[in-house]
């Protein structure tokens, strides 16, 4: 009887699957190139921006697990690129090394404006003399108006001692500014506007002239000189460095009272809007902005404010 169930002993076993250890690894593998051959099919020149196949881990952390008993392999990956054609990305550049006959380019960023008007001018509410000098409120309005005069005098002396600046002629320059974007938003010359807006005016400017073509085929537009009246509402100063006051832009809020003439035409050239052979009365508010610290710097529009 023991031999019987011997045998049948070894014939279960004889039955079972067989299972083997896994070889071991050789012991000086190179994880990063068995990482590296995993993209061995991939076309030339392909980019991959994430990895469907690895495991996302949130900060910024791919896990990837080798076979058998070794370890997990992590990659630190912003934006993996892979370029089989052995092209390199700029952002890589500086973690290799630079052959001798390299030449070493170091990029400048230029601020050209700030790209918004600063404190933007709204009219104050007059209060009586006795709500200013016997209330609280009167009192904490005092104080903000103090202030905001300060800030106008201290922009104003900064501009005059870097430029020379005199307000007799910065309202000629205004007024010349303001009569050419004028003229050249009647003609629709976007080109020639850039040189006298910022980037962000300009982009407002174009997108005004788009709806407006939709619906006028041509406009006539003509100032008529002298100006009524200009005058200065605020005076602001953006500093770039607190240790360096120079390296700061100027913004300007005028106000243009002039006498105009418009009138607007159909695709067909009749008269749709407007009478240029009658006088209006216009008032614009517009921001004018210029650098204290760029070279050759001018004065730009950098925005309008419609009350």
């Amino acid at each position: 009887m023991a031999l019987v169930r011997l045998g049948q002993s070894l014939a279960r076993r004889l039955h079972r699957p067989l299972y083997l250890p896994p070889p071991p690894l050789p012991p000086h593998i190179d994880y990063h190139a068995a990482f590296s051959r995993s993209f061995a099919l991939t076309h030339s020149g392909a980019c991959l921006r994430g990895l469907a196949s690895l495991t996302y881990i949130p900060s910024s952390v791919i896990g990837h697990k080798l076979r058998g008993a070794s370890p997990v392999h992590i990659v630190k990956v912003l934006d993996i690129v892979v370029h089989l054609d052995h092209t390199r990305l700029m952002s890589t550049a500086t973690a290799s090394k630079v052959s001798a006959g390299a030449r070493k380019v170091s990029l400048k960023l230029v601020m050209t404006s700030p790209g918004f008007v600063y404190e933007p001018y709204s009219p104050r509410e007059r209060i009586p003399f006795w709500k200013r000098w016997f209330t609280l409120s009167g009192w904490r309005r005092t104080k903000e108006d103090i202030i905001m005069e300060m800030k106008n005098a201290y922009a104003v002396s900064r501009l005059r001692k870097k430029t020379g600046y005199t307000k007799k002629q910065f309202y000629d320059q205004a007024l010349n500014i303001y009569k050419e974007v004028n003229t050249l938003m009647a003609h629709g010359d976007t080109s020639a506007l850039r040189k006298i807006l910022t980037e962000r005016m300009h982009s407002t400017i174009k997108n005004e002239l788009k709806r407006r073509q939709s619906k006028w085929s041509s406009v006539h537009w003509e100032l008529v000189e002298p100006a009524v009246s200009i005058r200065t509402l605020r005076a602001r100063m953006i500093g770039l460095d607190k240790k360096d006051l120079d390296k700061a832009f100027i913004q300007l809020t005028l106000e243009f009272v002039t006498k105009q003439k418009f009138e607007a035409y159909n695709s067909k050239g009749e008269v749709v809007s407007g009478d240029k052979s009658k006088e209006i009365l216009v008032k614009d508010i517009w921001v004018f902005e210029r650098s204290l610290f760029h070279p050759g710097a001018y004065w730009r529009v950098c925005g309008r404010i419609t009350l």
